[in-house]
């Protein structure tokens, strides 16, 4: 980490400060979410099969990539504070690269972003962007279904192939990494505040236990409590069926009309978790790392033994992209061990880099007073950095085959929600 960087007040500023988070985001959009993402479901495209094969992987690979050459320039959408305002990590690669970069924090939440590009791309035209940060789940589906994204060369991918966790090398959304490779990740969880919850929530099942009666939140996404009502059950979510849907939404009713839940929030649980008005609740990793750091709170956050669910953000190039190579090279660029490192010591959330740790360790033993504090906190939590152990309990959320399937779902958990 470059060490003006580091010693930088605004750095501090940003590390001790409550950051509106990536999650946060997508609340103050003000926006349904769950409808825009059933409508986004029902867009009709020609699309075009997804290779299924390694042959017609490469066939496709080659096809699109065969005479693109570098421009010098990078067009590049993401999420609010997924990186540091002063962009060190964009001013390296375009001093080594000469490759100069536009870097625009427009993506607010999936379905609008996807509403907003998906008639361009249908008809051909370009969004002005060469590279996205794209979440698993519903959209992310549909712009492979629908022929949109760039199969990747992943001879162009060296840093990924070398850094990488395996976890990220197969995931489940996109087999292969054929059109993704991941930018970030977070844990759904539980959290719980210690002040007032004497034995430490180890499984699922105590958010359903009466003596909490009326101090637990959970969440208002229909996916988020699905995962959480399957999980219960000893139902994997992401091979989960319409029959395993209803049996969890009944789990999850019981546990509502007992008044056992105080509410279902969005990400504004984080503030009640801290205040008192709820003891234990479903959470978001980043959600109770940034809290801690900034109010110096002693929040703590359980994957619990049934299981949590991991969600993804990932660079993707579309296939209107005016620059692809110079997208790639960027992808890449970020699988650097030292600059995987310096975003998530900004960001916070899990990166797809574990050497990265090591790095962020030799940042703190260099560092001083409250940075090298900082810095620790950041190399040691299990929230940034999380072992295999809890890899292994992970589960990715349900991909949806068809409009039905999705709208089926959210009409089963959206009136646990809203009743």
């Amino acid at each position: 980490m470059n060490k003006d960087f580091v010693n930088d007040p605004a750095f501090l500023r940003g590390m001790t400060t409550r950051r509106i988070g990536r999650r946060d985001a997508f609340r103050l959009a003000g926006l349904s979410a769950a409808g825009l993402a059933l409508a986004a479901c029902g867009v009709q495209g020609k699309g075009s099969p997804r290779p299924t094969t390694s042959a017609q992987v490469q066939s496709e690979v080659e096809k699109y990539w065969s005479g693109k050459v570098k421009n010098g320039h990078v067009n590049f959408a993401n999420w609010p504070l997924y990186m540091d305002p002063k962009r060190p990590e964009l001013k390296k690669f375009t001093e080594r690269t000469g490759i100069t970069v536009t870097y625009k924090e427009v993506i607010q939440d999936m379905p609008s972003w996807f509403a907003k590009i998906q008639p361009l791309l249908a008809a051909g035209q370009s969004i002005d962007y060469d590279l996205m940060v794209v979440t698993n789940g519903v959209q992310f589906t549909q712009l492979v279904r629908l022929g949109y994204l760039v199969p990747l060369d992943h001879s162009k991918l060296p840093n990924f192939a070398a850094n990488a966790a395996e976890r990220y090398k197969n995931e489940s959304f996109d087999p292969g990494n054929v059109y993704s490779i991941p930018w970030a990740s977070g844990m759904t969880g539980i959290a719980y505040n210690p002040k007032y919850v004497d034995t430490p929530p180890t499984k699922i099942a105590d958010l359903w236990n009466p003596k909490y009666k009326g101090k637990v939140g959970m969440m208002a996404d229909a996916q988020e409590i699905a995962n959480f009502g399957l999980l219960l059950l000893g139902i994997k979510p992401e091979t989960s069926t319409p029959d395993d849907w209803e049996k969890a939404a009944e789990k999850l009713r019981e546990q509502r009309d007992s008044g056992i839940v105080r509410k279902y929030y969005d990400q504004s649980y984080i503030d009640p978790l801290a205040k008192g008005d709820i003891w234990l609740t479903m959470a978001w990793s980043g959600d109770v790392f940034q809290k801690n750091i900034s109010d110096g709170t002693d929040l703590r956050f359980v994957i619990p033994e049934e299981g949590a669910t991991i969600w993804t953000d990932n660079m993707v190039i579309p296939k209107t992209a005016e620059n692809p190579v110079d997208a790639i090279m960027l992808m890449d660029f970020f699988y650097e061990v030292e600059i995987a490192a310096s975003l998530a010591e900004y960001i916070n959330y899990v990166t797809p880099v574990p050497a990265a740790q090591e790095v962020v360790k030799r940042h703190a033993a260099e560092a001083t007073g409250e940075r090298k504090k900082l810095l620790e906190q950041v190399a040691n939590s299990p929230l940034v950095f999380p072992t295999e152990a809890d890899y292994a309990k992970l589960h990715d959320y349900r991909n949806f085959t068809s409009t039905e399937e999705q709208q089926k779902f959210e009409r089963i958990f959206q009136a646990i929600t809203t009743s």
